[in-house]
């Protein structure tokens, strides 16, 4: 639980780029936002992955 816990913390604190991004066209807020989005990727394998071996 404590890995998706950190998960929902990541997401929440890139909101700010993401907004930054869509809202004002900040391509330096795009480049950290790119960034987490390929962290949370990372972050979801590795609790996907746990989760299945915790099922055998």
């Amino acid at each position: 639980m404590e890995k998706y816990n950190k998960l929902k913390e990541l997401i929440i604190a890139v909101e700010d780029d993401f907004a930054k991004f869509y809202e004002k066209g900040n391509k330096a807020a795009g480049t950290r936002a790119r960034k987490a989005m390929q962290d949370v990727k990372v972050m979801a394998q590795d609790i996907r992955k746990e989760i299945q071996d915790s099922k055998v």
